[in-house]
């Protein structure tokens, strides 16, 4: 209960002392530049509500299971030594699904941006 205490008064205390410095030293002078759009350099065009086109999202999805790929090939080649050629035909074997699962992505077109 002592560890959940302090975990609380901690983040608490990282949280809000930033914001209370901020109004006492006269840092918080919110003006039009500072409450601006960021995240892209210009204001929305549309309603931020819009929905996307589904082929966003599913290139981001196979971005990820590819990015994910690279992440497991690290750890294999690390302690391929250890695992031999059983290690060796496991990783063979996933690395072939993948390479199926890209060819059909790249079939039906999944990879095609308009």
């Amino acid at each position: 209960m002592m560890f959940l205490i302090i975990a609380l008064g901690l983040s608490s205390l990282f949280v809000f002392l930033p914001m209370a410095v901020s109004r006492l030293t006269g840092a918080h002078q919110p003006t039009e530049a500072k409450l601006a759009e960021y995240e892209c350099g210009f204001p929305a065009f549309e309603d931020s509500r819009s929905q996307f086109d589904v082929r966003f999202y599913l290139v981001a999805i196979l971005f990820i299971i590819f990015d994910l790929e690279a992440a497991f090939l690290f750890p294999w080649a690390v302690s391929l030594g250890e695992t031999g050629w059983v290690g060796w035909t496991t990783m063979m074997i996933f690395l072939a699904e993948l390479v199926i699962g890209f060819i059909y992505a790249w079939k039906i077109g999944a990879l095609e941006w308009e």
